[in-house]
């Protein structure tokens, strides 16, 4: 097995990365107490921190969609299908036979098939869902100034809420279940941390 280091994520890169990812947990605790599943911070108070989190990512967002445009990094999540088949596979049965994995990472492409339809998903659908009626929900008070409370209610508006978080806590579990799967559990980890990812490929054979 040949190994090799090449320099994939960008600082700012992984800047976005870990605080999306912080900022996500802390809405996700805060938001499944507003619903009323535990307390831990008492209901105001996470009202409060979820507020103020869905801004300081909302604000992250816009440094980093700014940040992909100026840099071509957009097109590292351009969908694609060629290959998806491949990596099903290896996901559903050849990850458990040790069969080399079908997609190496290089700078230009940093994600695999199956990843770009996950943050396709995550961009057209669940994003809309959870951002829109969030939004809605926050500025419940200003409903009647655009004439929205003849079309929407706000039960209605907390249930699709509460369905935008369970499916944004699904993708992040299986996010997280997806970085243990490199040729050690910390190996993607590691490279989100230090941007360096190992590539180890069979030895060729003369």
């Amino acid at each position: 097995m040949s190994e090799a280091r090449i320099y994939i994520y960008k600082r700012y890169e992984r800047f976005w990365h870990w605080s999306q990812a912080a900022l996500i947990i802390v809405m996700m605790i805060t938001g499944f107490e507003v619903h009323g599943s535990y307390s831990l911070l008492g209901f105001k108070s996470a009202v409060q921190v979820h507020t103020l989190a869905a801004w300081a990512l909302l604000t992250l967002w816009a440094f980093t969609i700014f940040w992909q445009f100026t840099t071509g990094e957009w097109q590292q999540y351009l969908p694609s299908l060629k290959n998806v088949d491949a990596m099903i596979r290896y996901y559903v049965i050849g990850i458990f036979k040790d069969v080399p994995h079908p997609f190496r990472k290089t700078v230009v492409k940093k994600h695999n098939p199956l990843q770009r339809l996950a943050y396709l998903a995550l961009l057209a659908v669940i994003s809309p869902i959870l951002w829109g009626s969030g939004l809605l929900y926050l500025f419940y008070a200003q409903w009647p100034l655009l004439g929205l409370e003849r079309w929407l209610s706000l039960e209605g508006v907390a249930v699709v809420h509460t369905l935008g978080a369970y499916l944004i806590t699904a993708f992040f579990f299986i996010h997280v279940y997806l970085t243990t799967t490199g040729h050690t559990v910390f190996a993607h980890i590691k490279a989100m941390i230090t941007g360096w990812e190992e590539i180890h490929e069979p030895e060729q054979r003369h």
